[in-house]
This record gives C-alpha cells, sequence and structure tokens, in this order.
C-alpha cells in the first residue's frame, strides 16, 4: 500500500500517513487531494483515486518543535549524502571534535563523512588530520526532520517540501 503527504491548510507539510488514512481523511472530508499516484480505491459503489499528497482543510496547530532529534539518517539528509570533507558519497557519521576528546554529540559536532576521510581523520582534530570541513554543521529546520524520518521520497512531493538546503538555517 503506498504513502501521502500530509500538508497542513497552510501548505506546510506535517507528517507521511498510508494512502488508506489519507483516503478516509479525503472521505471525511477533513483533506483534499492536491496529487495522485495513479492507482485506485475501488468499492462496490466507488472509485476513489489514491492520493500522493493531501492537503487539510481546516488549520491544525502543531507544537513548536525546537530542535530536530539527531540519528544518523537525519545527518545524511542535512549533508545530502555527501563526505563533508571531500564531497564524495558519505558512509559513516564523524564527531568534528571527537568523543574521546570532549565532543558532544550534537548537531553542530557530527557531519557525514565517507570511510577513507573517517579512517584519516580518526580521533583527533581536524588541523591534526589536516582536514577541512565544506561548510560548519548546524542544527537544520524542524522540516528536515519529516525528510529524514520517511527514507525514499515520492518525486510528486517535492515541490511541497523544503530541498535540504533550504531546511538548514543560515
Amino acid at each position: 500500500m503506498g504513502r501521502a503527504l500530509l500538508l497542513n491548510a497552510s501548505f506546510e507539510p506535517l507528517c507521511v500517513v498510508s494512502a488508506r488514512r489519507a483516503v478516509v481523511l479525503v472521505l471525511k472530508e477533513k483533506a483534499e487531494i492536491l496529487e495522485r499516484n495513479g492507482a485506485e480505491f475501488r468499492s462496490e459503489r466507488a472509485v476513489i483515486p489514491a492520493p500522493s499528497v493531501i492537503r487539510l482543510v481546516h488549520f491544525v496547530r502543531v507544537p513548536f518543535r525546537t530542535r530536530v532529534p539527531l540519528s544518523r539518517r537525519a545527518v545524511f539528509a542535512r549533508d545530502g549524502g555527501r563526505c563533508q570533507y571531500c564531497n564524495s558519497g558519505a558512509e559513516n557519521i564523524d564527531h568534528v571534535v571527537p568523543r574521546s576528546r570532549g565532543g558532544p554529540h550534537t548537531w553542530e559536532n557530527v557531519v557525514a563523512s565517507c570511510r577513507a576521510c573517517n579512517a584519516r581523520k580518526e580521533d583527533r582534530f581536524l588541523h591534526e588530520a589536516n582536514l577541512r570541513l565544506r561548510r560548519a554543521p548546524q542544527a537544520p529546520a524542524a522540516a528536515l526532520w519529516l525528510i529524514a524520518s520517511v527514507g525514499s521520497l515520492d518525486p510528486l512531493w517535492e515541490q511541497y517540501l523544503p530541498s535540504p538546503r533550504e531546511a538548514v538555517p543560515a
């Protein structure tokens, strides 16, 4: 069964729901279909297009999230899956200031890294390993959590979601 992106009435991404849940929201007139994925739900008397993106009819107030939870998947989403030292494909996460040397496990100290750069750096500081960061790591905006938690994204969702680069505050 498919999934659907659920948007608030203000077009802010809220979460991803099952296609079945999306159809229920549409049938109860709590949401409207913005994008369809081509599949259909059939009953004896009705044919309903399977939604890919739905928008709530009425605005729902969402509690403010102060920070996005730090996870491997979220770090890869923030850094675009690229090593922050050499720009090749990332496979690991690395603490800029090693934890063995008192570095915290925070957004500002964790970056995506390729295997070679991670092995080269080991538990040393950047200047000791002769490495430079492409950009300073920062905590991303809350919208990135949605992107990171889902994993693969439906191409129909892209126009409704911020890109990982836009989701990181300047």
